[in-house]
């Protein structure tokens, strides 16, 4: 049986999202976000991915924090987790749990590319605010 080239803790090096018809590109979380993704040995996966140099709640406890701080804290950070499977050119998140409960219980459908020690992960279309667009990774190999 061949080695799970997935399994492993890799490191956000850029995450960008283009529009598909003229290859626009932004940076949902700013050219400097940051994040993990990880893959384990049975099956599961966490990518969590934030805005460098996030605000912090003026309270300083978990659950306090103005309406204008939480949303801030939504809007520059994003998290889920569950199981993965791997066919042929894609690999599937199966979301368990996350940030967005819009995402509990669906797929997040991903094509891969391996280059050396960095993965590349981009989405099928997307149609956002009207526009279709494609969210493309790139992760730094961390650890086996």
């Amino acid at each position: 049986m061949a080695k799970n080239a997935f399994v492993g803790t890799w490191q956000l090096v850029s995450f960008e999202l283009r529009n598909t018809e003229d290859n626009q590109v932004s940076y949902p979380f700013g050219e400097e976000a940051v994040g993990y993704i990880m893959y384990s040995e049975d099956g599961y996966m966490s990518v969590s991915i934030m805005s460098a140099n996030r605000s912090k709640f003026a309270s300083g406890e978990i659950r306090g924090g103005s309406v204008e701080e939480r949303v801030a804290a939504f809007d520059t950070y994003f998290s889920y987790c569950g199981r993965y499977e791997i066919q042929q050119d894609k690999i599937v998140h199966h979301v368990e749990t996350g940030l967005f409960p819009n995402h509990t219980g669906r797929l997040q459908e991903r094509f891969f590319e391996f280059d050396n020690d960095k993965l590349l992960l981009s989405t099928p279309p997307i149609i956002i605010g009207e526009i279709q667009r494609t969210y493309h990774l790139v992760w730094q190999r961390l650890s086996v």
